[in-house]
């Protein structure tokens, strides 16, 4: 199994940028600010949760957004568990997830309970209020084998112009058929054969304001 310790370069500190895809994996702006506007109220998050509640991810990168959406899902008091489904070809190694959590909040202690059971390995990992399943391998021949289906979808890849394999017609179509009747995905790029894909998927898609410099971003929702 391949980790990206080596394919990694360090900007501003401690802001990890992948060398195979030339591209930051969180906003060098404000990245927990990014996560909030696409991922959260791209989704309608938190006011959608309800027990039970699925998020699947295309990338699971320094685990920012699971650490986000963990946090309002505790604050929003919810019971029971939140299932996280995430899906990454190369899993970040633990002392570099270690210094990208740096530039991150605390979260009232959830960063720190993550980094110190990350073993940079797939598998299930069980928290308060939180199961986790990193799922390892190329998404195109590991999502058509899961078996569930989300509520909401995270599409958070590497820039389509630079790691356009996760973002391929077939691969919208895995995310379509493993989307609940009413679910949603939400994701920070606008380019127009993503959104294609996505339609051709079956939702109904919509192209919104982006995060900073970005000036668009795309909402799809699965019609009930």
């Amino acid at each position: 199994m391949q980790n990206q310790s080596d394919q990694i370069v360090w900007r501003d500190g401690d802001i990890p940028v992948s060398t195979l895809f030339d591209d930051p994996f969180f906003s060098l702006e404000d990245g927990v600010a990014e996560t909030s506007h696409v991922f959260l109220a791209g989704n309608d998050l938190p006011a959608r949760f309800c027990a039970g509640f699925q998020i699947a991810e295309l990338g699971f990168g320094t685990g920012l957004n699971l650490l986000v959406v963990w946090d309002a899902w505790t604050r929003s008091g919810q019971d029971g568990p939140l299932q996280f489904t995430s899906f990454e070809a190369f899993p970040m190694a633990p002392a570099d997830m270690a210094r990208a959590h740096q530039a991150f909040p605390a979260f009232d202690g959830k960063r720190d309970l993550l980094g110190r059971v990350w073993r940079g390995q797939g598998g299930r990992i069980d928290l308060p209020g939180l199961t986790l399943d990193v799922v390892i391998g190329d998404a195109r021949q590991t999502l058509p084998e899961w078996q569930g289906a989300a509520d909401a979808w995270f599409l958070d890849g590497f820039s389509p112009a630079k790691n356009p394999e996760l973002w391929s017609p077939e691969l919208m179509g895995e995310v379509g058929r493993h989307t609940v009747a009413g679910g949603s995905a939400a994701t920070y790029t606008a380019a127009g054969f993503v959104r294609r894909g996505l339609a051709d998927a079956g939702f109904d898609v919509t192209r919104v304001a982006g995060y900073g410099r970005k000036r668009h971003m795309t909402r799809a929702g699965m019609p009930q």
